[in-house]
């Protein structure tokens, strides 16, 4: 899967330094040049010669050692690299990149760098969560790179928690993943994507919402884009930034969701339904603020349009893709769905589970199709998941054009 592909592998300083060891003869076994970089506190870890032996390959500990003198090392390194990945990566190699700071030959070549960056950290759980390296993770994530999620189990510091780096096995199939995907082509096709929340109003200080965050139909929008796509977006309210390149139409409750996507349907190619669109809505939207009264009170609420099942009563040719975020028996509805919304293929996840719910960078799905078949992914980033639905969605459109 990795011939050819040349990994520039960055480890910086902690206990997991010993398996960026086994990652590296991981890569090197399959088929992939690794080039590695040594922080000093890596280096004080495992001896740069280690993977040197292990990649076949001159080891870069120091900005200021050229191995070349017709080239400056970093840059070369930089631009050399089909993909760069940090791993084991610190809170502190982290916060540096977040902001920019270029103080050692891995921060240096990583500045330089225009190839995909893939961030595996790995430290000790109550750091992970510290608001500053998550902070800094967002920040990272906002400027393109890509995170290997650290794994929960027993921590070198004697915790139990999230902060295992991944393993060399696992970070080696994702990587490989990475590279084998096929690359859609969709220029000429119109894909049109729902994401976010609704928010259904009680009054004009409250509302009915949900805590999708928009990720999976943003990164669907963007990876569609970079496929030649003609994109619109139909978003609810999210804090993130949409992707170049789209038509995005901002909209807040389900009802103006369901006239957006209706009014876009007839001209589409490939509709992707990602939205957490509410089921219900207040029979009463107050004008004035609603006021505490003694004792309890009710909500009254009617059902809002079934935007999947409309569109699927609509079909003209169109490839139609729902979601279906679960907590329990997640085959069950999401087969029961398919066939009551007349889809062609549902996306389905386990929201409890670690990795797949609401606002994470990952998900874990499968993909139940018209056909009556299958797959299993296994845990992701959403950009990954995201190629893979544009991956099914263009065999699905080309068979229906047959």
């Amino acid at each position: 899967m990795l011939t050819g592909k040349k990994i520039l592998l960055c480890v910086t300083g902690g206990i997991a330094v010993y398996k960026a060891a086994a990652l590296t003869s991981k890569l090197t076994q399959a088929g992939a040049d690794v080039k590695v970089i040594l922080s000093d506190s890596a280096a004080k870890f495992v001896a740069p010669l280690t993977f040197q032996a292990l990649s076949r390959n001159d080891v870069y500990t120091d900005t200021f050692d050229e191995k070349d003198s017709k080239v400056i090392a970093h840059i070369d390194l930089a631009d050399w690299a089909d993909l760069i990945l940090v791993a084991p990566a610190t809170a502190n190699v982290i916060g540096k990149l977040a902001n920019g700071i270029a103080d050692n030959m891995i921060t240096t070549t990583l500045l330089a760098a225009t190839s995909p960056i893939w961030i595996a950290p790995a430290m000790n759980v109550h750091m992970y969560s510290h608001p500053a390296v998550q902070k800094n993770i967002e920040t990272l994530y906002s400027f393109g790179c890509r995170f290997i999620e650290p794994s929960e189990g027993y921590l070198a510091c004697g915790y139990v928690g999230k902060g295992r780096l991944e393993e060399p096995e696992k970070i080696t199939e994702t990587i490989s993943l990475f590279f084998s995907k096929p690359k859609q082509d969709l220029a000429g096709r119109k894909v049109v994507i729902t994401a976010g929340p609704t928010r259904e109003k009680i009054d004009p200080v409250r509302y009915i919402t949900n805590h999708s965050s928009g990720k999976m139909g943003y990164a669907i929008a963007e990876e569609a884009v970079a496929a030649g796509a003609e994109v619109t977006l139909i978003s609810g309210p999210v804090s993130i930034k949409a992707p170049d390149g789209v038509k995005l139409i901002n909209i807040e409750s389900a009802e103006e969701m369901y006239h957006a996507a209706m009014e876009e349907y007839e001209n589409a190619n490939i509709v992707i339904k990602t939205a957490a669109v509410s089921d219900y809505r207040p029979k009463v939207c107050f004008s004035q603020k609603m006021k505490k009264q003694p004792g309890d009170e009710v909500l009254e609420l009617e059902r809002t349009k079934d935007i999947l099942f409309e569109l699927g009563q609509k079909k003209k040719g169109q490839i139609l893709i729902g979601f279906a975020a679960e907590t329990e028996r997640v085959d069950v509805y999401a087969k029961g769905k398919l066939k009551k919304k007349n889809a062609d293929m549902i996306v389905a996840n386990n929201v409890t589970s670690e990795g797949a719910g609401f606002g994470t960078d990952t998900n874990i799905v499968t993909l139940f199709k018209k056909d009556g078949t299958s797959e299993e992914l296994p845990l992701m980033s959403k950009k990954d998941v995201a190629a893979k639905i544009l991956q099914e969605a263009a065999i699905l459109l080309k068979d229906e054009q047959k």
